[in-house]
């Protein structure tokens, strides 16, 4: 069979293939990155290529018009090659990650204390730590086992009995004592079942102790590296310029390489069931975190080998794909994942298991008589493809059900929502929508199903936060001409998740929609016309744009956008309406997830993703997961926190429930069919006609 090389370009990348090849397929295996967000079945159409030369096979496909398909646009995922081919990449069909290293400030809000940090009150202890021991060289007179002596002074200095070692080290102890002349530093793991010496080494390095904390989401993952050791001394007061920032030594993210295989956990899933579905997808997001490694020990100029841990939390999905488990029973009823429970050696109270039945409290005062339930001890990093030392630990947060998992349980860490007096909402908005409502001694969850429209999925002209994401939008009043502002202040690409609600919160504001989402005709623009989908919003014509075609939103657009919304907003009614209490008897709404960040509360309100509720109310922590994640890292007395939050969480399943239906299709509307719910929003609109 004859072998054919495709270029790529405008990267030049040279990649190979065989007769029949599919080209998304080819541009995996060659690390050449295109938007690709159903799985490979022609329906998103974000994998848009161009064929320069050569030849390739496609079908017609909706998704690409007839002037398009005729100028060599085809889909990737539909495109095989029978020849060499020079393949084109738009830049509508690139990844792009600069934007992922953007800040927003956000106003902090400080607690009665005058303190910047979410939850307080703990010192750092991590769960890994390093011991420095020298030993009493062997004698005739004391000639006991290098494991025995190893374990006798470790027992006299520090006062535990509780202590096993790891095989590999038990290997190579005796060359490893004698050539660091007895005098070692010994890495040592505490779970509730004791200490575990996972590493001897030479000298005294304890002031080398790193961590890596990763949150693995379903289409970004974030990473940072901590040095543990020189923040050891430091009591965190709350004061930030004390405390864990500064112990935080650099933080990179990137584009999870699964997207590739599915924009949402259900594609994967589906994905995962083909044969050697999981090993790629498992791959995928290793090479994606290796990466990420690479990049935080080049910027803190620390060394692989001194990484004692990574400390990992992910959705359910994503935690069983990170570790190689199926998450086949994740989509099927009842949904039943294989774990729930943390990877990181932490027990739990035996009174804590019940999580369907009443709220158990869940703060420092929830009763703890004894340790139950099967522990999971840490994962090898090495065993995992991560490129770190042997002795190198990977620990993942608790998840809570199928689909609210161990990222959201890092945040009610992060937040210290689980120790409030007060009661406060948090919601994650991403990829996956999920809620919690409560307090320190109640807490109920629920995951919304809302969709990739924020993400730009199921949007015509739909993008990540990349450079040329259209994120701001103000529509004239008047002449209905938009004022349009980019990611890195180019010329416009798409339109990302922000954007998107700019825009919607300006089309009906300016009355250029209805509160069904549906295009007024009677509006005196050229901007609102007839499209292939209907009527459509011109919010950047071809010649003011990256891409070749106008860039608009439509009708359907809308209406995904205000299923998106209208599902997070059913979901925290839902909570509620269980608590029994209002939107006005929250004390915070926590908004987390690094879309978060972007969110214009005022222009979510518009839309009836938020409540309509005071500003000072609205707290943004950024990325919750990865707050916890840091905090799990720098003290062990989160392990078991975090199992026991995760365990107490009272879940309420959505997808049977009538009220979250009727609260769904309530909420199907701009703002809400109820508008005592939005006074001030509906006072804004009454004016428009």
């Amino acid at each position: 069979m004859p072998v054919y090389t495709i270029k790529f370009l405008p990267d030049d990348c040279i990649a190979t293939a065989k007769e029949g090849d599919n080209l998304l397929e080819i541009a995996m295996r060659a690390d050449v990155y295109i938007n690709a967000s159903c799985g490979g079945n022609g329906t998103c159409g974000k994998c848009r290529v161009r064929v320069m030369k050569g030849e390739t096979r496609a079908p017609t496909n909706p998704k690409v018009s007839r002037k398009d398909y005729d100028a060599g646009v085809r889909l990737a995922c539909m495109t095989t090659v029978h020849g060499e081919a020079v393949v084109e990449i738009p830049f509508e069909s690139r990844i792009d990650r600069t934007a992922l290293t953007r800040k927003r400030e956000r106003p902090v809000v400080l607690s009665s204390s005058g303190s910047t940090e979410l939850i307080q009150g703990w010192e750092i202890d991590p769960a890994v730590s390093k011991r420095y021991i020298e030993l009493q060289r062997p004698s005739v007179d004391d000639n006991v086992s290098d494991l025995r002596r190893l374990e006798r002074e470790f027992q006299a200095k520090y006062g535990r009995t509780d202590i096993s070692i790891d095989f590999p080290v038990l290997k190579t102890l005796n060359t490893t004592l004698r050539e660091a002349d007895w005098k070692v530093t010994v890495t040592v793991i505490e779970t509730a079942r004791g200490i575990e010496i996972v590493n001897v080494e030479p000298g005294n390095t304890v002031d080398r102790n790193y961590s890596i904390v990763i949150d693995v989401g379903t289409t970004t993952i974030s990473a940072q590296v901590l040095d543990l050791a020189n923040c050891s001394v430091v009591k965190i007061t709350g004061q930030r310029e004390n405390g864990l920032d500064l112990c935080t030594l650099a933080e990179s993210s990137d584009y999870n390489s699964q997207i590739r295989y599915g924009e949402d956990v259900i594609s994967r899933i589906m994905y995962a069931q083909k044969k050697g579905g999981l090993e790629k997808l498992q791959k995928a997001v290793i090479v994606t975190m290796n990466g990420l490694i690479r990049e935080l020990l080049a910027m803190s100029n620390t060394r692989a080998e001194d990484i004692t841990h990574i400390v990992c939390a992910g959705n359910t999905t994503m935690t069983h794909l990170l570790f190689g488990i199926s998450p086949k029973y994740i989509m099927l009823a009842p949904y039943t994942p294989v774990m729930t429970s943390g990877i990181s050696g932490a027990a739990v109270s035996g009174n804590a298991a019940n999580r369907n039945g009443a709220s158990l409290a869940c703060g420092e005062n929830a009763a703890d008589p004894g340790a139950s339930g099967i522990v999971i001890p840490p994962v090898r990093a090495k065993e995992m493809g991560i490129i770190l030392n042997g002795h190198a630990r990977v620990f993942a947060f608790p998840c809570v059900s199928s689909y609210v998992g161990g990222d959201i349980v890092a945040g009610m860490i992060g937040s210290g929502m689980f120790r409030k007096e007060s009661v406060s909402l948090y919601m994650d908005i991403g990829t996956n929508g999920e809620v919690v409502l409560g307090n320190k001694d109640w807490l109920m969850c629920a995951s919304c199903s809302a969709g990739p429209a924020f993400e730009g999925g199921g949007i015509k002209f739909g993008m990540r936060a990349g450079k040329g994401a259209i994120e701001q939008v103000k529509i004239h009043p008047v002449t209905y001409e938009p004022m349009v502002l980019t990611i890195g202040k180019t010329k416009p690409a798409g339109i990302c998740g922000s954007g998107l609600i700019d825009i919607v919160a300006g089309l009906i504001e300016t009355g250029l929609i209805d509160q069904n989402g549906k295009f007024r005709r009677d509006r005196d623009t050229v901007r609102v016309r007839q499209g292939e989908d209907g009527y459509e919003y011109v919010i950047c014509y071809a010649s003011e744009g990256q891409v070749d075609r106008d860039i608009v939103i439509t009708e359907v657009d809308i209406d995904n956008l205000v299923r998106t919304k209208a599902a997070i907003y059913a979901g925290c009614a839902v909570l509620l309406e269980h608590a029994g209490i209002s939107y006005g008897e929250l004390e915070q709404v926590i908004i987390a997830g690094g879309f978060g960040r972007y969110i214009d509360v005022e222009r979510a309100q518009v839309i009836g993703l938020l409540p309509e509720l005071p500003p000072e109310r609205f707290v943004f922590v950024g990325n919750g997961s990865l707050l916890g994640a840091r905090l799990f890292s720098f003290s062990k007395g989160f392990l078991n926190e975090a199992e026991r939050v995760a365990r107490n969480m009272t879940n309420i399943e959505l997808s049977n429930s009538k009220s979250f239906m009727d609260g769904f299709v309530a909420a199907m509307f701009l703002p809400h069919t109820d508008q005592n719910l939005f006074p001030g929003v509906m006072e804004r609109l009454k004016n428009n006609g």
